[in-house]
């Protein structure tokens, strides 16, 4: 059994890892990319999240499109179907680090769509972008500090929106909650605007049917 040490975490997890030229290191990123199940991500949110060198992480990510893992685009990196190949046997990564923060509701005249393409790939204030997540659960826009101490989450599963914080290191919740707020403020501009406002159609006590039991 291997140990591995990521951003801070201990992770102590056997491998499928077929024949390939794939190294432990690469196994480290790996092990991010499928911990937080991200789907698309950038180098440097992913250089801040783990805390690696420009080169190294060129280095990796480079082997792992050779494998076909992963796929560069403009806006950053798409992880292929292959990364199925490279689930982990078990895990003992919990959920302890991890705190929410905010709730609220997108309006019903709002397109979550447009809501989700502004917010991608932004950076606010102590927030750096680093991907996305999309699943059962909605979607999910994450942020790490710029010093990868602590990453935030937006998750959108209509009409809900929930922020929490993974702590990475130390507990910083004044951090955490600074940067949710200027996350929220954001969102709340948005929200606002003209441009993500959709027409919606008002049938009297039926409104009711728009928000879920």
């Amino acid at each position: 059994m291997d140990k591995w040490q990521v951003s801070g975490t201990t992770l102590n997890d056997e491998w499928q890892i077929p024949e390939s030229s794939l190294s432990e290191r690469d196994a480290d990123v790996l092990n991010l990319i499928n911990q937080e199940a991200l789907t698309r991500f950038t180098f440097d949110g992913l250089k801040r999240r783990l805390g690696l060198h420009s080169e190294t992480l060129s280095r990796i990510l480079s082997r792992l499109e050779q494998e076909g893992i992963v796929e560069k685009g403009p806006e950053g990196y798409r992880v292929t179907s292959k990364i199925d190949e490279f689930q982990p046997m078990h895990s003992t990564i919990s959920d302890e680090s991890r705190m929410s923060l905010l709730q609220t509701l997108v309006p019903t005249n709002v397109s979550v769509e447009q809501l989700i393409l502004n917010l991608k790939g932004k950076w606010f204030g102590l927030l750096r972008w680093l991907g996305s997540t999309e699943g059962e659960d909605g979607i999910t826009l994450k942020w790490t500090t710029e010093d990868g101490s602590i990453q935030v989450n937006v998750n959108i599963l209509e009409p809900a929106l929930t922020i929490d914080a993974k702590f990475l290191r130390e507990k910083d919740l004044n951090m955490a909650l600074k940067a949710s707020y200027q996350l929220i403020v954001y969102i709340g501009k948005l929200c606002s605007s003209s441009r993500l406002i959709r027409h919606v159609a008002y049938f009297g006590d039926h409104d009711l049917n728009l928000m879920p039991a």
